[in-house]
């Protein structure tokens, strides 16, 4: 389920911290707690694939400000919404409509329009481009201990994590193993550096990717995210009509 939900901004122009996924996670986090206390808490459990994702803040109009921490938005602003499970959509969706007045980062909004999107009729072999980036980590030993290591696509490891990942959401999804059937073939690729909480910070991917494999297991990306981190607005992407 993918949803587009629309702000209206209290004032023409507004501002948007470049970092700003954490503020949206929030956003989602209190409109289920709203709705489904215990869904919220069963969603903050550690160490386990929360099973939804979410666009970057978008606006219709934007500007640069010039190498400071934030763009400048005009117009309305939007993001997208996205999981494979209807309680999380029906929690966060309800939540919004019921309380459709929006603060982020000091900055007011109306949720004017929360649509429901379809989803593609098939996955493998289509071209994805990413909506958030996505992060895939490891750890590596550093000065004794193991720390975590940002990988790029340059690297093998980042598609066996990247698959890796995939495997676990979908055992989480359908209680058992998936096909091994996975291959994803960057044609692009944009490192991009977000904080993610104070002082500390994540490294992950813009990425244009064709994908082939299991239909349920790329839906499982498209749906709940590919990648690691996806409650905290990493890893969603869209279907790229305009390639083959």
């Amino acid at each position: 389920m993918r949803f587009l939900i629309r702000l209206v901004p209290e004032n023409s122009e507004f501002k948007v911290p470049y970092s700003h996924q954490h503020y949206l996670q929030g956003l989602i986090y209190r409109r289920i707690q709203q709705v489904n206390p215990d869904l919220s808490l069963a969603l903050h459990r550690p160490k386990v694939p929360k099973l939804f994702t979410y666009s970057l803040f978008m606006a219709e109009k934007r500007r640069s400000s010039n190498g400071l921490s934030y763009f400048t938005g005009k117009g309305k602003a939007f993001f997208y919404f996205s999981t494979p499970i209807i309680e999380i959509a029906e929690a966060f969706i309800g939540g919004l409509l019921q309380n459709p007045e929006v603060i982020l980062w000091n900055e007011k909004f109306h949720a004017e329009i929360v649509k429901a999107l379809p989803e593609p009729l098939s996955y493998s072999g289509k071209v994805y481009s990413t909506l958030s980036p996505i992060a895939v980590t490891t750890l590596k030993p550093s000065f004794g201990k193991l720390r975590q290591h940002d990988l790029s696509p340059m690297e093998d490891k980042f598609y066996e994590n990247l698959k890796e990942n995939l495997k676990e959401k979908y055992v989480l999804l359908y209680g058992k193993e998936p096909p091994d059937d996975l291959e994803i073939k960057v044609l692009k690729a944009k490192p991009k550096r977000f904080e993610i909480k104070q002082g500390i910070f994540q490294r992950a991917w813009h990425l244009v990717f064709k994908a082939y494999g299991d239909e349920d297991l790329l839906r499982v990306g498209y749906q709940a995210g590919f990648g690691e981190k996806n409650s905290l607005g990493f890893g969603m992407v869209k279907v790229d009509g305009r390639r083959k």
